[in-house]
């Protein structure tokens, strides 16, 4: 089977824009540039440090995401998300969030950060870190939530948002 496709688009380019920008930053990787060995599948599966700009007066909580887009199936693939409290700013390489947070399942079906595994021999696939500031604790995510409705429940409360791409390849 080939691998050739077009580019994935970033698939935040089609929600709503936010009113705001967070800037996310990372000691494990620049923007742009590959992501650590450790954050791979097969190499540990660790989540990369993040840390972002406090958000807006008004944030209650954070939805914290990363996709990639080029995973050659539809729509991507779903790597992690979670919803931290809004006092948190930066969370360590690996690390559990913090209490009050809540991890949802993802496309590996499993709670937390699902490491890096794009196809051997494909292309560098983008890894797309996303915090988005939200307005409320009270959005109805839980553990069991899906992806897809975390970001349809939250999306008229959000107040910014930010990203930090990294990229990973067998």
């Amino acid at each position: 089977m080939s691998l050739e496709r077009p580019e994935a688009p970033n698939p935040y380019d089609f929600v709503p824009a936010a009113p705001a920008e967070l800037e996310v930053s990372s000691q494990d990787f620049a923007d742009g540039a590959p992501l650590p060995d450790s954050a791979g599948a097969e190499r540990g599966g660790t989540r990369p440090h993040l840390s972002w700009s406090e958000g807006p007066d008004g944030t209650a909580c954070y939805l914290l995401t990363c996709i990639d887009p080029d995973a050659p199936v539809a729509g991507g693939f779903r790597h992690w998300a979670a919803v931290v409290p809004g006092s948190t700013t930066t969370l360590a390489a690996g690390a559990e969030p913090p209490e009050g947070s809540v991890e949802l399942v993802n496309d590996y079906g499993q709670h937390g950060f699902g490491g890096a595994a794009p196809p051997p021999g494909d292309r560098p696939h983008r890894y797309i870190f996303t915090v988005t500031a939200l307005d409320t604790a009270e959005h109805g995510i839980d553990a069991d939530t899906s992806f897809a409705k975390a970001q349809f429940l939250t999306m008229g409360n959000v107040l910014a948002r930010g990203q930090r791409t990294g990229t990973y390849q067998l």
